[in-house]
């Protein structure tokens, strides 16, 4: 049965594409009151949300895009909820044939922030604006409260703003929502999001991974332990899924069921981005890097294959004091956590300076303290030290967080340590060490590296000892210095 032509101005915001998310994106509009207009590629699928959540509020569903475009209140919003790249073009340009100067079309998807950047200069050419808003919190978040990172115009947000504040998780009475910053501000933001993500997912299976090998506990006990972590500093929602994971028990064989999983991680390309992203501005994020590194080579079955009669030179675990070795593991999760926070941070700042965003950290820490999935504790802590210095340059040089490392310094030495000596893979464990340790030297080899530029390239280098720029005639007798 045909879906009836809506009236005119009839809702205050509309949503296109009723997959998961976007349907439930619109029963949580709904649910806060607003007149929700939404339609999709078919049909009967607009038909089947408007029935199925009519108790929920008021959903104005249409037939075809030129229905839904005119069943919004002027200026109109109209959200796009479909996958990132062609599909999202593809409606744009639908929506575009019917819209009207001032208008605004809202990209909730996870797309690539330099897309949006393109998008929103060709629509304000047009006469219309365009948010790419960063929405974390997977299926529940869009229902329940999400946290919400909408870029484009100051105008735009004004109009849009307090529609996604009302429907975002709120902490302590603030939503979890905030304006970014211009064009691709948004979706930048929620890219590292993304990518502080799977730096965090990585560090936790890299603990869990070592308390197996080194005590032989199994998921359950492993489960236990984490859930006694998400007490403390560690209280965040990814170890309290990561608890329910290893306690499940698969119906089938009664056999852990992470036991049964294939030790193959997926990706759909935000962490890539956030590396490639931070290879571009030239920010070190060896935590996100490695994380991302390491589902590819989870992914690599043929070279997995190749290497399995390797041999590892490994020593045999023996650990004498089982409890002081749990508590090593926490400390050095804790301290690479942070590691990876603060590496995510610095990609931010860069980007705000490279694209001219005025981008708050301290805003950012305190939407992702609710309805996200890297919400954690020490958010609060995170928030509180750029609120105390907007432009710190370095988190973990905060007097807290420097504190907190130190503290957890000598266990996290001891676990990247024994995670060599036994041949326990420990990427992000390692290369967050390393980092605290490059950053914190006084003195790096990159002079003997600038010295090899120079000699093979005469890409010159500068001294300590006095102004300017210098080349070494390295092929001359006596390898003269010349000032550039």
């Amino acid at each position: 049965m045909a879906i009836p032509t809506p009236q005119a101005g009839s809702a205050d915001i509309g949503v296109m594409g009723m997959g998961v998310m976007g349907s439930n994106l619109a029963r949580n509009l709904a649910r806060n009151g607003y007149k929700v207009a939404i339609t999709n590629r078919t049909s009967a699928k607009t038909q089947k949300v408007a029935a199925k959540y009519a108790s929920e509020g008021t959903f104005i569903p249409s037939e075809d895009v030129a229905d839904f475009i005119l069943s919004l209140e002027k200026p109109r919003v109209a959200i796009i909820m479909v996958k990132a790249g062609p599909a999202t073009d593809a409606c744009i340009d639908q929506f575009k044939q019917y819209m009207e100067e001032g208008d605004i079309i809202v990209d909730c998807g996870n797309s690539l922030f330099s897309d949006t950047r393109r998008r929103e200069a060709e629509l304000k050419a047009a006469g219309l604006h365009f948010v790419g808003a960063g929405v974390s919190g997977g299926e529940e978040g869009a229902l329940l409260g999400p946290a919400i990172m909408p870029g484009g115009s100051k105008w735009a947000y004004d109009r849009l703003g307090p529609m996604f504040e009302k429907i975002s998780a709120h902490v302590e009475g603030e939503p979890c929502c905030t304006h970014v910053g211009a064009d691709g501000a948004g979706h930048f933001v929620k890219m590292v999001h993304n990518g502080i993500e799977y730096a965090d997912m990585q560090v936790i299976g890299e603990a869990y991974d070592l308390l197996r090998r080194a005590l032989g506990l199994t998921p359950a006990q492993v489960g236990e332990v984490f859930a006694r972590w998400n007490e403390g500093d560690l209280d965040s929602y990814l170890m309290e899924i990561t608890a329910e994971v290893l306690k499940q028990v698969d119906a089938e064989t009664g056999k852990p069921l992470v036991d049964l999983i294939q030790d193959a991680a997926g990706q759909k390309g935000t962490g890539m981005w956030t590396v490639q992203t931070a290879l571009d501005l030239a920010v070190p994020v060896t935590g996100i890097g490695e994380a991302t590194f390491a589902r590819g080579l989870s992914s690599a079955p043929e070279q997995r294959q190749a290497a399995q009669n390797f041999e590892g030179q490994a020593e045999p675990w023996q650990v004498k004091d089982r409890e002081a070795f749990i508590e090593d593991v926490r400390q050095a999760l804790f301290a690479s956590k942070v590691v990876a926070y603060s590496q995510g941070f610095n990609e931010i700042q860069a980007a705000a300076k490279e694209y001219g965003w005025q981008i708050e950290n301290g805003d950012m820490a305190r939407i992702w303290r609710g309805g996200c999935i890297i919400r954690a504790r020490f958010l609060n802590d995170i928030t509180r030290a750029f609120e105390k210095d907007p432009e710190l340059p370095l988190l973990i040089g905060d007097e807290y967080f420097y504190g907190k490392i130190q503290e957890c310094l000598p266990a996290w030495r001891r676990i990247v340590a024994q995670a060599a000596l036994h041949g326990a893979p420990a990427p992000v464990f390692s290369s967050s060490l390393s980092y605290y340790d490059g950053v914190r030297a006084k003195r790096l080899p990159a002079a003997l590296i600038q010295g090899q530029r120079d000699f093979f390239g005469s890409h010159t280098y500068k001294r300590v000892d006095k102004e300017g720029t210098f080349h070494t005639l390295w092929a001359q007798q006596g390898r003269p210095e010349e000032q550039w």
